[in-house]
């Protein structure tokens, strides 16, 4: 097996500030593991507030400059960024599986998943358009101008540690923005890596500007603090969304807001079960379950519902636990012990409330961060997992006998970022979409993200959409021009 770790050269493993790979104010560093084995496999510079208002003196120098590069050039950045990605898979694959965790094919279709929003947004970047026309009441004309909103401070998660930052930073650059990037601390490297190809393909200095640091709450505290920044985006837990609104509101930013959710997934007594038990898979098992749409509880009819606990736990069970760079593995260990304690602890409860353990359910003996997949039966309302992100394989299936009980079930939380329906009604999936409180939906498919689709939600589930034509508005500001003309 070769070392992940060649890919990056310890350079590389400072903070991207401008044009120089950097220590940390006073030499400051911390240590990254592998949550499979619990080893060190790098140390990283840890960014202090000096830090992260270098960066952003780096990005707002470089903003009027990359603001004036024709579109076309930012166009071309971006797709040699794509090329460079996809050239590059199986190495940028490695290094997510060693620091995240997830089994190497997973972080294969991260690669993939991720080098699409460059491919995207260098399309988007040559189609901002503003427009011209009459005003109604005549005597002159109206124009409008998108323009780049200015430095941008982007957050980033750990549990797709590519794919989230190439979410912002390809909108972002496509629209002419500059970027101060402050990636999770538990998975500092890709982002490092990513900044290094970003590079190499001809981003200019200053334009991806990448701060490690576990000091994140005073470090992004000081950059939305600072006039020069004009954007927040961020994807992470709901309860941090709202503390980064609060100062966010201070200077009055625009934000973009990737929030928790409690995907909610309706199997219908008239579904085809083979194609919901597939959905089901995917939706509950993607990512190790670590993801923001994982269907977090999952609904069946009555009917259906004994046969389809047996077949979809006799699925769970056969998935095979290990290393995510072994050979066959389709679980990989979770991101830290905090993330085991507490799937555990909501295991727990659910037993001590009346729920069955069908398969899985205890964490293994020895190193690293794992739990088995689990599927749990006959869960009471009143558990704890049901009005929580498990983020991990953990599966609560809940029976329901009508469609307005189910509905209200889904829809009986703070978050609405996706839900799924299983039905071969037309009119009843039609009668879900329109009745569930989310921003998205998936109709007999249990894989929803796409780069060419707005992905976000409602209610506490975030602001804004990633992705699609909606993903390079995010970015810009639209000033409007009155021009007279008789």
């Amino acid at each position: 097996m070769s070392d992940p770790m060649k890919v990056l050269a310890p350079e590389h493993r400072r903070l991207r500030i401008g044009d120089a790979w950097r220590e940390a104010a006073g030499g400051a560093a911390f240590a990254v593991q592998d949550p499979a084995t619990g080893q060190t496999i790098a140390e990283v510079a840890d960014a202090g507030v000096a830090d992260g208002l270098a960066a952003l003196d780096a990005a707002s120098e470089a903003m009027a400059r990359w603001a004036a590069t024709p579109p076309r050039e930012r166009s071309e950045v971006l797709a040699a960024t794509y090329r460079a990605l996809t050239g590059r898979s199986e190495e940028v694959a490695r290094l997510i599986t060693l620091e995240m965790g997830k089994p190497l094919a997973e972080a294969r279709a991260e690669v993939s998943y991720g080098a699409e929003f460059f491919r995207w947004f260098a399309e988007e970047a040559v189609r901002v358009q503003g427009r011209y026309n009459t005003a109604p009441a005549g005597g002159y004309r109206i124009l409008t101008v998108p323009k780049p909103v200015g430095p941008c401070v982007l957050v980033t998660p750990w549990n797709f540690p590519l794919a989230m930052g190439a979410r912002k930073i390809a909108p972002a650059l496509a629209a002419g923005c500059t970027t101060v990037i402050k990636p999770a601390a538990q998975t500092p490297l890709t982002m490092l890596l990513l900044a290094r190809i970003m590079e190499e393909a001809g981003v200019p200095p200053g334009v991806v500007n990448v701060v490690t640091t576990r000091r994140a709450g005073e470090v992004v505290s000081a950059l939305l603090a600072d006039r020069r920044t004009r954007k927040l985006s961020f994807t992470g837990s709901t309860e941090v969304g709202r503390v980064l609104l609060r100062q966010a509101a201070g200077n009055v930013l625009r934000t973009s807001m990737e929030l928790g959710g409690n995907a909610a997934l309706i199997v219908c007594a008239d579904a085809d079960l083979s194609v919901a038990l597939d959905g089901a898979m995917v939706a509950k098992m993607r990512n190790i379950g670590e993801s923001c749409i994982a269907a977090n509880r999952i609904y069946v009819e009555e009917p259906v519902r004994e046969e389809f606990t047996a077949r979809f736990a006799d699925r769970m069970g056969a998935l095979r636990v290990g290393h995510g760079l072994d050979d066959g593995v389709e679980v990989g260990a979770l991101i830290d012990e905090a993330s085991v304690a507490k799937i555990d602890e909501l295991v727990a409860d659910a037993v001590g409330r009346g729920a069955r353990v069908v398969v899985g359910g205890g964490r293994p003996e020895g190193p690293g961060h794992f739990y088995p997949p689990t599927v749990l039966a006959d869960v009471p309302e009143d558990a704890r997992m049901l009005q929580t992100e498990i983020f991990g394989p953990v599966a609560p299936i809940i029976s329901f006998t009508s469609d307005e009980e189910v509905m209200a079930k889904a829809n009986d939380t703070e978050h609405g970022l996706v839900g799924y329906v299983f039905t071969r009604d037309l009119q009843r999936a039609l009668r879900f979409t329109e009745g569930l409180q989310t921003g998205m939906i998936g109709v007999n498919r249990g894989l929803i993200s796409d780069p060419s689709a707005p992905f976000g939600g409602v209610k506490q589930s975030g602001i804004g959409k990633e992705g699609s034509h909606e993903g390079i508005l995010e970015y810009l500001d639209v000033t409007y021009a009155a021009i007279d003309l008789p």
